[in-house]
């Protein structure tokens, strides 16, 4: 079948630009919308803040169950269709700006989105930040989500530094056929959610991030040879011991509440 020039080999539409530059793959399959709403749980009094609401694939399934709706979308040709289908739905406000510049909301919120996988740091930074954000249920690649949430026997530094404010969960997998266009890599449903009580007190947690960076930038692999270069080796040997941590275990092996025992373990005055 002969081809127009504007569909060629080779030769690229500015929607095709704007969808690589963006991260753009769209949610096709209802399944798997209703699979990310599911975890998502959102109520009927809830404050749902959508990322990349594209034309609207998630948008009406989160209103139905939330409160309101805050739907962001940056590309201005898909807000102008997302503004459209969502005109019927009153809870529903569309954003036809950049997420990232926008401050959190006052009041308590969750976030939802299929995001640009590309901004996904920044995003999850942004949603750890935010001092009101209740969860945040992100569609991201499978592989991000497994590093964040330990699927894969390891633990990231990101993970155990917020390990005592927020859960980090694997909540499902997608099928790259769940998506249009259909990207290279399968994706993967991460959760965010703040704890409603701390693991540790606020006051403590500057001195327990400084504890992770020291563990994870020490030299010689293992978190016992990190440690053992600024606490006495008496007590980071009583301390393993008292967690079950072989001296040779790698850092990224360390579970978070392991980090946690040993950190409230180094840090008090005496250690029997």
């Amino acid at each position: 079948m002969a081809q127009s020039p504007s569909n060629a080999p080779g030769k690229r539409t500015e929607r095709d630009r704007s969808r690589r530059v963006l991260s753009q793959n769209f949610l096709r399959d209802p399944a798997a919308i209703e699979q990310i709403v599911r975890a998502a749980r959102p109520g009927p009094g809830d404050l749902v803040v959508e990322i990349g609401a594209g034309r609207g694939q998630l948008t009406p399934t989160l209103a139905r169950q939330a409160g309101r709706v805050l739907a962001y979308e940056v590309d201005p040709s898909l807000a102008a269709a997302l503004t459209a289908a969502c005109a019927p739905l009153r809870n529903v406000t569309c954003l036809p700006r950049d997420f990232l510049a926008a401050p959190p909301p006052r009041q308590r919120f969750a976030v939802v989105g299929n995001i640009p996988y590309a901004l996904t740091a920044p995003i999850v930074d942004w949603c750890l930040r935010a001092p009101r954000l209740t969860s945040a249920t992100l569609v991201t690649q499978l592989e991000y989500a497994r590093k964040r949430t330990g699927d894969f026997g390891r633990w990231s530094r990101l993970t155990v530094r917020t390990w005592p404010e927020f859960e980090w969960r694997l909540a499902g997998r997608i099928p790259r056929t769940a998506f249009r266009p259909v990207p290279r890599i399968e994706s993967g449903i991460l959760r965010l959610t703040r704890r409603p009580t701390a693991l540790l007190p606020a006051a403590s947690m500057p001195a327990y991030r400084r504890f992770v960076d020291l563990g994870f930038g020490g030299l010689g692999g293992s978190l016992h040879a990190s440690l053992s270069g600024s606490y006495p080796a008496r007590r980071v040997d009583a301390a393993t011991r008292a967690v079950r941590l072989a001296v040779d275990t790698p850092v990224g092996y360390v579970w978070p509440e392991q980090w946690l025992t040993l950190f409230r373990l180094l840090q008090a005055p005496d250690l029997r």
